[in-house]
């Protein structure tokens, strides 16, 4: 119980890293969040295959800027520390499967003879669908 003269047990303080009313708290840095953004984005784009190219190039505008977030987490009042390590995360990921696609297919089409058996697989379909 409390005297009526004294306030309720916590009335008027504030708790945790809430600021006081009028105050600014921490903002969570731009380029962490465009990290983020562009780093999932990536990812799919390069998983689709059809747009790796376009998941690579994604990806490495999100490493940049994930780079960009990390350093700007460090000044006060600046928060998204996490949020810019999972965009660059995710944009190294994009970028090394991108890169693996690239790599995938250039190989196979460089190889005569997968060539030949994939040209080969197209035509014996093709006799299947004309019966």
């Amino acid at each position: 119980m409390t005297a009526s003269n004294e306030p309720a047990r916590g009335a008027g303080t504030t708790t945790g890293r809430r600021p006081a009313r009028g105050g600014t708290g921490a903002k969570t840095s731009a380029a962490a969040a465009f990290s983020l953004v562009f780093g999932v984005a990536a990812l799919f784009s390069t998983l689709t295959a059809i747009l790796a190219t376009i998941g690579l190039i994604l990806g490495i505008i999100g490493i940049i800027l994930g780079v960009f977030g990390l350093k700007m987490a460090r000044r006060p009042g600046v928060t998204g520390r996490g949020v810019a390590i999972g965009g660059l995360v995710l944009s190294i990921l994009a970028v090394l499967l991108g890169l693996a696609l690239a790599a995938g297919i250039s190989t196979f089409a460089n190889n005569e003879k997968a060539v030949n058996r994939l040209e080969q697989q197209v035509d014996d379909l093709r006799d299947k669908l004309d019966d």
